[in-house]
């Protein structure tokens, strides 16, 4: 080319979660089927969205309304019914034009990097979610700054180590919550969350929070609301609709806003972001209709407290199946509908294997560990995928350095479930078994 294309830090753009599916698609390509465990999708896991949601849905489709533009920032009502639902809660008030909607989370999250100058950096948990990680770097032209979530502690996050971070990085502009935590399943404390509050207040910090889970927990854990625990603090939370309906291909997400006359900086950023989306015009409208009509539904408390109860019976399951297994570190889930398994240091190693019966598989196998600098979590992973055909997502993609991968709770066949996760173990204890 003439001349260069990308900025710097465009390469640090990577979602693992979906590249892993290249990998897989090979393997199916040859006549295997495939259990997806790398994406949070409970329409793939076989979820059966209830009829009266679909009949609204529906019923909306009739209606000419919901085949035009919306208000740039969303549909009023919409905005005016969430804005409700969080004044209902202890804690900060907002308004419907306190709220801006996006197609998808990831969408809004984008838009947020995009508008902050390259200096001004937002910390983030580490393990990360990657849609955060990379927007946040590629915006920054460098590296993601992390803090550290302790999987010896609960996955809890090490607050000397984000205060320290803060104290000596000026950039640091804000800190990133995700509650509950994708990919780890960790619901965040109030009395951590305080923390998080009062750290802010010392650094004058922006807090954002990623509420996408906010109403999945289970096992008698609830979310503590950012909205609850901010004071006055300048906070935007992040909300959306594909994980709790689910409707994940409704891409429908927003931003709330709180307090955001606290800081003149922050009122412009609100201000640059709306602005934004009026040049944009609008986002998809038919999502953002239904979210009244399907959220204030007789049945969808019941269907809702039904859906966390499932995923938190296999999320016992799952403890029963790995959680002795030696030589991992595993955390039972509290929120979201993920869990992180780290190997414990120093076990993995260049010579583990498990076995391959198929020579096309060996073979394949054998062209993507070609690359001598692969993380070694990653290398099991591939293993993993040509052995047992299970798809799960190594932790090193999700900006840490921790060595180990992430599975789902989604899958709603108790058979298919155990089954699955019954051969990971097996996998796991081989692997580790193989080199000694």
């Amino acid at each position: 080319m003439r001349q260069l294309l990308l900025r710097p830090g465009a390469e640090e753009l990577n979602y693992e979660i979906r590249g892993i599916v290249k990998k897989a698609r090979q393997i199916e390509a040859l006549g295997y089927s495939m259990t997806w465990e790398n994406i949070g999708d409970p329409i793939q896991k076989h979820n059966h969205v209830p009829d009266w949601m679909k009949s609204i849905v529906a019923d909306l489709l009739k209606e000419d309304k919901t085949y035009g533009y919306a208000d740039s920032k969303g549909v009023l009502e919409t905005r005016k019914f969430l804005a409700d639902l969080n004044n209902q809660k202890k804690g900060t008030k907002i308004t419907a034009e306190d709220i801006l909607f996006f197609n998808g989370l990831g969408d809004a999250i984008a838009k947020l990097y995009q508008f902050l100058i390259p200096t001004a950096r937002i910390i983030g948990p580490s393990p990360a979610y990657s849609t955060h990680s990379s927007a946040e770097a590629a915006h920054a032209n460098t590296a993601p700054i992390t803090y550290r979530l302790d999987p010896d502690n609960q996955w809890l996050p090490d607050m000397e180590d984000l205060y320290l971070k803060i104290k000596y990085n000026p950039s640091i502009v804000g800190i990133l919550i995700i509650n509950p935590d994708n990919p780890t399943g960790m619901v965040y404390p109030r009395e951590v969350l305080e923390g998080f509050v009062k750290i802010a207040e010392e650094f004058s910090l922006l807090l954002i929070a990623d509420e996408i889970y906010q109403n999945i927990t289970y096992n008698g854990i609830k979310a503590v609301p950012l909205s609850e625990v901010i004071g006055s603090r300048p906070a935007i939370s992040l909300k959306g609709i594909s994980k709790e309906f689910p409707w994940p291909g409704s891409r429908c997400g927003w931003m709330e806003f709180y307090n955001r006359d606290a800081s003149l900086e922050f009122a412009k950023l609100c201000q640059t972001l709306e602005n934004a989306k009026m040049i944009e015009v609008c986002s998809t409208i038919l999502p953002q209709l239904a979210i009244p009509k399907i959220m204030s539904h007789p049945d969808y408390k019941a269907y809702r407290a039904a859906a966390n109860a499932q995923i938190g019976l296999r999320s016992e399951w799952m403890r029963e199946i790995l959680g002795s297994i030696p030589g991992i570190k595993f955390n039972p889930t509290q929120g979201a509908f993920y869990n992180t398994i780290v190997f414990d240091e120093k076990l993995l190693n260049a010579q583990q294997t498990l076995p391959i019966k198929d020579p096309k598989l060996q073979d394949l196998l054998d062209s993507w560990l070609s690359d001598e600098s692969m993380p070694l979590d990653k290398r099991f992973v591939y293993y993993l995928l040509a052995s047992e055909r299970i798809c799960v997502v190594p932790i090193s993609s999700f900006c840490s350095d921790l060595r180990g991968f992430r599975v789902t709770l989604l899958e709603e066949n108790e058979a298919r479930f155990k089954d699955t996760f019954t051969r990971l173990g097996k996998s796991i204890l081989q692997y580790l078994d193989s080199s000694k």
